[in-house]
C-alpha cells in the first residue's frame, strides 16, 4: 500500500527538517560535498537530492509535480532507512554528512540523534 500525500506532506515535514537557507548554506560547506557516492557527473546523489528539496520547500504543496511527490517520498525513505543506521557516536560523521544532504540535521528540530 503506497502512502496518501497527505501522509507523505506530513513525514516530509516531521523528517526534512532544515530550511532551504539552511540547506544551502550547508550544501557550500566541503563537508557536504566530500560525502556520498558519486552519481557519475562528480556530485553525488545525496547533493543533488538536497537541490531538489530546496526547490519542493519553496513550492506551495498544491503546485507539487508527481515527481515532486515522489522525490518527496524517496527522501523520507532515505532518511528512515539511513536514520535507522545511527553510529556509535554519530557527531562529525559521514552519517551526520548524508543525512544533512538529504535535508535531515539529526542534531536539530526531530533529529534521529538526539
Amino acid at each position: 500500500m503506497s502512502k496518501s500525500r497527505d501522509q507523505i506532506w506530513d513525514e516530509w515535514g516531521d523528517l526534512v527538517n532544515m530550511a532551504p537557507s539552511e540547506i544551502e548554506d550547508w550544501l557550500d560547506t566541503d563537508k557536504s560535498k566530500d560525502v556520498g557516492a558519486d552519481s557519475g557527473d562528480g556530485e553525488s546523489k545525496g547533493r543533488k537530492s538536497a537541490k531538489r528539496i530546496i526547490e519542493i520547500k519553496r513550492t506551495n504543496k498544491d503546485d507539487l509535480s508527481d515527481d515532486d511527490w515522489d522525490h518527496m517520498a524517496d527522501v523520507i525513505g532515505y532518511i528512515k532507512r539511513h536514520g535507522a543506521q545511527v553510529p556509535d557516536d554519530p557527531k562529525d560523521t559521514d552519517w551526520e554528512y548524508s543525512m544533512k544532504n538529504w535535508g535531515h540535521d539529526p542534531f536539530g528540530e526531530n533529529g534521529m540523534a538526539n
